[in-house]
């Protein structure tokens, strides 16, 4: 613990934040995280604890030669959350099956002991964890061994902050010009719907969005008018949800759904093998077997909740990977939704080839498909 002395530590919890200009090399600035607190930082950072392993989703995109090399330590998420993408990560870095793993500060199982011995020059936090992380008094036990905590967002409000934890990122880091290289790419492939839906006297389809369809046996997770829920309106929909769950997530009963009778039902999904083995899930994600994920989307249909829908006679029902709800991405699947909800204005528009884009340019991963599948077709 004495060798923490002198040193600056980060912990980054949450979402959007501004902070001050640009720092020389080991400089101490004070940067203002999601949630607005204002915390004292030497940049740029070298050792990270992610208080989530799918961080890697945007610290890869900013530290792509070398995704790991400032993390300490990481949240045990990332396997069981998205098994083929830590897959991948692990084929090409093996020595993250080393790395010290944490629990959750949510649920009580993060290790401050051990975080304080990996002597982390920044620990980051998403703003789900902010309420368990308060009452536990985590940022007072950190703050008195000299480790700031800072929050970020792409979970909570994503359409909202993601710049701004993206600029966060850039500024820890030290990698602002790609921070806001990427913010470019993102803002320009969003526009390439906006910008044609600007232009169209828009008839928008009722969308119901399934959240981790077939996760459980209950029906059904969706979103209110923030993260999916905000995609499909940005893309030229009208979330069916978005009245009836005030925040973010929620859920409604499959009487709403039957009576509301949408156009287009959209279910997120992802290998969550080591969660509910066996279950009904759409396993679609990095590199997913589509004609398995086809037949368990069929499947998916047939609950009592879909019973004579639109979208199912039309074949109107689409899977598409979870993880857009929680990383920076989430512009690829505003793309691929506004194809599927208006697919003549959307004919030319290609959005596995920003997907592509977006891996060749930022991400040390080749690219793999199998992010979405339509009921219409495997």
């Amino acid at each position: 613990m004495m060798g923490m002395i002198g040193r600056a530590a980060l912990i980054v919890v949450g979402f959007g934040a501004m902070f001050s200009s640009t720092a020389l090399a080991g400089e101490k600035v004070i940067i203002k995280d999601i949630t607005g607190r204002d915390v004292a930082v030497s940049v740029p950072v070298e050792n990270v604890i992610l208080g989530e392993g799918r961080q890697i989703y945007f610290v890869a995109a900013l530290d792509r030669d070398a995704p790991f090399k400032r993390v300490v330590g990481w949240r045990d998420d990332l396997s069981k959350a998205d098994p083929e993408s830590y897959a991948a990560y692990l084929a090409k870095y093996p020595d993250i099956a080393k790395l010290p793993t944490f629990g959750g500060m949510k649920d009580g199982t993060f290790d401050i002991e051990q975080a304080v011995s990996l002597k982390p020059d920044v620990i980051i936090m998403n703003l789900d964890a902010k309420t368990s992380t308060e009452e536990s008094g985590y940022i007072e036990k950190l703050g008195k061994v000299g480790i700031p905590l800072v929050y970020i967002d792409f979970r909570e409000k994503p359409m909202e902050n993601t710049e701004a934890s993206m600029r966060i990122m850039g500024k820890l880091l030290g990698e602002e010009t790609k921070a806001e290289d990427f913010i470019k790419f993102r803002a320009d492939s969003i526009a390439k719907v906006t910008n044609v839906l600007a232009k169209t006297d828009l008839v928008r389809p009722v969308v119901f969005i399934e959240r981790a369809g077939g996760f459980s046996d209950d029906c059904c997770m969706s979103f209110g008018n923030e993260n999916f829920g905000k995609m499909v309106e940005i893309a030229g929909g009208t979330n069916m949800a978005k009245d009836i769950i005030p925040g973010t997530f929620g859920a409604v009963n499959p009487e709403q759904i039957i009576a509301s009778n949408p156009d287009q039902i959209i279910i997120t999904g992802g290998n969550w093998q080591g969660y509910v083995p066996g279950g009904n899930w759409v396993g679609v994600g990095y590199g997913a077997d589509l004609k398995q994920a086809h037949r368990k989307l069929v499947n998916l249909t047939k609950r009592p909740a879909f019973t004579g829908v639109k979208a199912v006679k039309d074949g109107n029902v689409h899977a598409i990977w979870h993880q857009f709800y929680n990383n920076p991405y989430q512009f690829v699947a505003i793309q691929e939704i506004a194809k599927w909800l208006h697919p003549e204005l959307f004919k030319n528009l290609d959005p596995e080839a920003t997907f592509k884009e977006l891996h060749a340019r930022f991400l040390p991963l080749d690219y793999m498909p199998g992010y979405f599948v339509s009921l219409s077709g495997e």
